[in-house]
């Protein structure tokens, strides 16, 4: 009789794979999976397998094999939880206590020092307000600019936070379209791109009347 769906062994599951993003997600999973397959001892103590004793009993002999396997199965596991160039900087290390340990000081302190970078540059955002000498482009490329690399590190940043910014911080030339605008449409809904549109309509009508 063929075994059910539901009578798969976990460790048929494939582990998450760690590309070098979102470590500390990954390490969650990671450790719930290590844990399920009863390998979680074997990558958080860095225990000893020692050598059999003269005339071993069964119980010493299956425990020894438990343990020697536990370490090697866990090892496995980690090289196939990660990308091929993270597998690279882990192949020469021995055992899983060490290769977990490296993942963590590598990456899990890259992660920090994201974080700090990204809350810097969301300050800097929240800091910016247009000047009088700028044009509406710009001022939304500048905000832009820090926005990207927001982005780039992998966190959300939605445009009506730009839109949002934009219509608080441009100066008083610029509140006939805003009222204008708010007259006519939700500015909660209104996109980026129609709000710049807007915006800089009324800038070219100001410059053909100077």
């Amino acid at each position: 009789m063929e075994a059910s769906s539901a009578e798969t062994p976990f460790n048929a599951i494939a582990p998450p794979v760690f590309n070098g993003e979102n470590y500390k997600v990954w390490a969650i999973r990671m450790e719930a999976y290590l844990d399920a397959n009863d390998l979680w001892e074997a990558v958080e103590e860095d225990y000893q397998v020692l050598p059999l004793p003269d005339n071993p009993t069964m119980a010493q002999m299956k425990s020894f094999k438990e343990r020697k396997a536990r370490k090697s199965k866990a090892k496995n596991c980690l090289f196939a939880a990660v990308s091929s160039s993270i597998f690279t900087k882990i192949m020469s290390l021995k055992t899983a206590f060490d290769i977990w340990n490296y993942l963590k000081k590598e990456y899990e302190g890259n992660e920090k020092i994201k974080g700090m970078q990204v809350l810097n540059l969301v300050r800097e955002f929240e800091m910016q307000k247009m000047k009088e000498s700028e044009t509406i482009k710009e001022y939304s490329d500048r905000l832009l600019n820090i926005v990207n690399k927001v982005r780039l590190f992998g966190t959300e940043f939605a445009d009506t936070r730009i839109v949002q910014k934009i219509l608080v911080t441009v100066p008083e030339r610029f509140e006939a379209t805003i009222s204008s605008l708010e007259n006519t449409k939700d500015l909660s809904k209104i996109g980026l791109a129609e709000l710049i549109h807007a915006l800089q309509a009324q800038e070219q009508r100001r410059f053909m009347r100077s």
